[in-house]
């Protein structure tokens, strides 16, 4: 039986929870959108309180803790032992590998079911091209030691045309550091890679083509090694029904800020349908959202249509050649 961790599928129950949005890198793509985050760092107190909140609402959810990067919180470990015992259904600590205040030390592989690392190359020099200067070194050698103690790892790579030509050399870079999952992410126009829109998405999205073509057979190919692969369908098979997370599953993205979004296309925007305020959880006003869920458009995805239409082509007859997935719907191998 597999370990559990965060799920992309229907009726899937996630919180991401990011405790604060500092971090010591400064990633091409990073989502981060301080003006709609915030740039505080919550206080021990306020993360158990919104746990608990979290834990009632949604019982039984897998938790990722992130930020920023989330080790840099020094109350990480006690966050963690708070976690466990409100009874989630799985612990998850997403990281850039630099391992802050000792975090090895003070969890354990009972309390924390993954560390999940970033790397965006299998290289040094595509890596820290997008991600930061030593960062590559700094990450393999924190999977290393995370694996030395015992914790089970999974790796996040965030495909782009930065480092689409690499990703065939990612297979045996995750045999060699003994990954246990494979998270393949689709680069989206959010926080930095949405800050010269279009010209941008040129430049950092790849296309159906390239999807099909070079993508899907590393996924493939990592399966076959036996390493369990989640990666974002993105493009619908045709006639395949349109489903949106929103309406589906249970996914709450919580900000330092307190808002908590149910879609993360909508986190450059005051979308938020939901907010806590002096440790409540509250729905927000009308227009949010939770009223684009219930959208049905010839595209699928509405924010997608809205914010990232560059992915988007059309027949002769003006149908979209392809329909867009929701992106918190996955693919597993």
């Amino acid at each position: 039986m597999s370990a559990p961790t965060v799920s992309f599928s229907r009726n899937a129950a996630n919180v991401f929870f990011h405790i604060l949005t500092q971090c010591n890198l400064r990633c091409r793509h990073c989502y981060i959108n301080p003006d709609q985050h915030g740039t505080q760092r919550l206080e021990l107190a306020t993360i158990q309180a919104w746990l608990g909140i979290m834990a009632e609402r949604s019982p039984g959810a897998n938790l990722i803790f992130l930020g920023g990067e989330p080790t840099l919180h020094p109350d990480l470990a006690a966050a963690v032992a708070s976690a466990r015992q409100l009874g989630y259904g799985s612990i998850t600590i997403d990281t850039n590998g630099y391992l802050f205040h000792d975090i090895l030390e003070k969890i354990t592989p009972d309390q924390v079911d993954f560390i999940s690392f970033s790397l965006d190359g299998a290289s040094a020099g595509s890596n820290d091209a997008i991600r930061g200067q030593g960062s590559f070194e700094a990450c393999t050698r924190g999977i290393r030691q995370a694996k030395a103690k015992g914790f089970r790892t999974s790796l996040i790579y965030t495909v782009s045309r930065l480092n689409l030509d690499e990703l065939t050399a990612v297979p045996p870079l995750l045999a060699e550091l003994s990954i246990d999952r494979f998270f393949i992410q689709v680069i989206g126009l959010r926080g930095q890679s949405a800050s010269h829109g279009k010209e941008n998405a040129d430049d950092l999205q790849v296309s159906h083509r390239e999807w099909e073509e070079q993508v899907l057979p590393v996924a493939r190919q990592v399966a076959d090694q036996g390493i369990p692969v989640i990666y974002p369908k993105v493009y619908l098979a045709p006639g395949e029904a349109f489903a949106c997370a929103g309406r589906v599953a249970d996914n709450y993205f919580i900000f330092p800020n307190g808002r908590v979004y149910r879609c993360p296309l909508c986190e450059d925007f005051p979308l938020h349908s939901l907010v806590f305020d002096q440790d409540r959880l509250v729905a927000t006003a009308p227009i949010n959202e939770s009223d684009l869920f219930q959208l049905e458009i010839p595209e699928g995805c509405v924010m997608n249509k809205l914010i990232q239409p560059g992915n988007l082509t059309y027949s002769a007859d003006g149908r979209p050649a392809c329909r867009i997935a929701c992106c918190l719907i996955k693919e597993s191998l």
